[in-house]
């Protein structure tokens, strides 16, 4: 039975398009150059941020990323990020009457401009909070802790094989592919993925199914 679902964030509930156009922005490239990097980055399994080394070879990623803060052009989100299917999605997992978290590999930063959208969501959470990230082991140990039920009671939805799906089923989680953005279109059907992936879905609409069939 799932008690608890827990959601990763970007491309599972907020389109990474904003992201990606103010990085090119802040590099001085064209945002159709670095989207087609990344592009080439998912096909290769690689790294996301590899896109802006190969733009940038030797590129601090850190440290452009507090320079870009400090010049006022950080990080931003709101309600336009969101796919249109997660609040009713998360409201009917809610209504279904099992916990929802959303811990994903965010800044400190994005974790309070995620809670300021008030989604529908018993926990907030990010890796930067954490102090650990995907796809390391401590960070599904501290997903088990926060969902408050066993790991085989814990379904983890994401669009990402290596930072979700694979981490979250070695270490004991039921988990759900979601078939959206490079990552999640272009893997969906890969043999590997499919055999560590409990379910496959194509909105998140499809959960409360799940949850209510489980």
């Amino acid at each position: 039975m799932i008690r608890t679902v827990v959601l990763d964030v970007g491309e599972t509930l907020t389109r990474d398009d904003r992201y990606w156009a103010n990085w090119a922005d802040w590099l001085g490239v064209p945002r159709h150059t670095l989207s087609a990097l990344v592009g080439a980055v998912v096909v290769d399994g690689r790294d996301n941020a590899d896109a802006l080394r190969l733009l940038r070879p030797g590129i601090d990623v850190g440290a452009e990323y507090r320079a870009r803060e400090a010049a006022g052009r950080g990080e931003q989100l709101d309600e336009t990020d969101l796919y249109d299917d997660v609040r009713p999605a998360l409201s009917a997992l809610q209504a279904a009457g099992v916990r929802v978290i959303i811990a994903g590999n965010q800044t400190t930063k994005a974790a309070g401009l995620l809670r300021a959208l008030d989604l529908p969501a018993d926990l907030v959470v990010t890796s930067g909070e954490w102090g650990v990230a995907k796809p390391y082991t401590g960070f599904f140990d501290r997903v088990v802790e926060a969902s408050g039920a066993a790991a085989g009671e814990t379904l983890y939805v994401g669009d990402h094989p290596e930072n979700d799906i694979f981490p979250a089923h070695h270490s004991g989680l039921l988990t759900a592919h979601l078939r959206r953005g490079p990552w999640g279109h272009w893997w969906a059907d890969d043999p590997i993925v499919q055999a560590a992936a409990d379910y496959s879905i194509d909105s998140l609409l499809d959960l409360a199914a799940i949850v209510n069939e489980s």
